[in-house]
C-alpha cells in the first residue's frame, strides 16, 4: 500500500492548529461534496479529505501519525507499518466518521495489540444513480418504479416517491438504500439524480414551460380564443388582433410549481394553409390586393 499523507491532502502544514484543520476541511468537503461537484474523481476526492480529517482532528491518531511520518516516508511510496505499531496506542475505534477509508488508514488505525479489531460498526457507502421522469411527473409528482443493479448482477426494486416541482439535476435521497453497513453498522445512502424526458409538447427552462401555438393568419390578424395545452390541463387563451409569428403569451403560474412557481410561454407560430383549389387562390389573390402596400420584409 501507498503512504499518505494527510496535511498535503488538506492543504495544510504539519503545524497547522485544529482551528486551521476544519477551515481546511470544510472548504474542501463543500468543493468536492458528491451532491454538488458532478467532475469526474470528486467522489474519491472528498473520500481522501474525509479520511485526513478522521486522523487530524483527534489528538490521538494525529499524535501517531505524526511520529510514524517523521520517519521521512513520502506520499507514494510503498509503506507497511513498523512491528509491533499501535500496542498501547489505545485508540478509540467506536467513531470513525461515516466514509470509506483506505487501506493505509485501515493498517495504522484498525489494529490494537497486536491483532485485527473486531469488526466494529460502520455506515455503508452511499450509492449514485440516475432516474427518467417525465415532465407531468415533474409537475405532479407522485410516485414512480426504478430498477437499480446493485453491482452484483442483482436487480432490486424501488418505488420512489416524486415532489412536484422537482427539476433536472436535483438529488433524491433514500436514506440506507445504498451499500450495506459494516459489523452491523446502517447503510448508506442512494442518491438519485432526476433526469427529465424530453416532452412533444412543452419545452423545460427552470421551471418556465414553453408551447408552441400554430395559428392560421386570420386568427392571428382579427385576433381569436383558441384552446391550449398545459400540465394542469387545457385552458382558453385570448390571440390579440395582430399578433405577430414569435410572440410570446405568458400563462402565469402554469409552469413547474415551487415557492415561486414558472410561467408558461406560449410562442405564436403562424401557418399558412397549402392553396389546394382555384377557389382558394383566388380568395389569396384577393387578399393579396387588399394590402398592395404591404410588404413583410420592411
Amino acid at each position: 500500500m501507498e503512504f499518505k499523507d494527510y496535511y498535503e491532502v488538506l492543504g495544510v502544514k504539519s503545524d497547522a492548529s485544529e482551528a486551521d484543520i476544519k477551515a481546511a476541511f470544510r472548504k474542501l468537503a463543500r468543493k468536492y461534496h458528491p451532491d454538488k461537484n458532478k467532475e469526474a474523481g470528486a467522489e474519491e476526492k472528498f473520500k481522501a479529505i474525509n479520511e485526513a480529517n478522521e486522523v487530524l482532528r483527534d489528538p490521538e491518531k494525529r499524535r501517531a501519525y505524526d511520529q510514524l511520518r517523521a520517519g521521512g516516508y513520502r506520499p507514494g511510496e510503498q509503506f507497511r507499518p513498523p512491528p509491533n505499531w499501535g500496542q498501547g496506542q489505545g485508540f478509540d475505534f467506536g467513531d470513525v466518521g461515516d466514509g470509506d477509508f483506505s487501506d493505509f488508514f485501515e493498517s495504522l488505525f484498525g489494529r490494537a495489540g497486536g491483532g485485527r479489531h473486531a469488526p466494529r460498526a460502520r455506515r455503508g457507502r452511499d450509492v449514485r444513480a440516475h432516474v427518467q421522469i417525465d415532465l407531468q411527473t415533474a409537475f405532479n409528482g407522485g410516485r414512480t418504479r426504478l430498477n437499480l443493479d446493485d453491482g452484483s448482477g442483482h436487480e432490486r426494486v424501488l418505488e420512489v416517491k416524486i415532489p412536484a416541482g422537482i427539476q433536472p439535476g436535483q438529488v433524491i435521497r433514500l436514506g440506507g438504500q445504498g451499500h450495506p453497513g459494516a459489523g452491523g453498522g446502517p447503510g448508506g445512502d442512494l442518491l438519485l439524480e432526476v433526469g427529465i424526458r424530453d416532452d412533444a409538447r412543452f419545452k423545460l427552462d427552470g421551471r418556465n414551460v414553453l408551447h408552441v401555438l400554430a395559428l392560421s393568419p386570420w386568427e392571428a390578424a382579427l385576433g381569436a380564443t383558441v384552446a391550449v395545452p398545459t400540465l394542469a390541463g387545457t385552458v382558453d387563451l385570448r390571440i390579440p388582433a395582430g399578433t405577430q409569428s414569435g410572440r410570446k403569451l405568458r400563462l402565469k403560474g402554469r409552469g413547474l410549481p415551487g415557492q415561486t412557481p414558472g410561467d408558461q410561454l406560449v410562442e405564436v407560430s403562424i401557418r399558412v394553409p397549402l392553396v389546394e383549389s382555384d377557389a382558394q387562390r383566388q380568395a389569396f389573390e384577393a387578399l393579396q390586393m387588399q394590402f398592395t402596400h404591404y410588404d413583410p420584409r420592411q
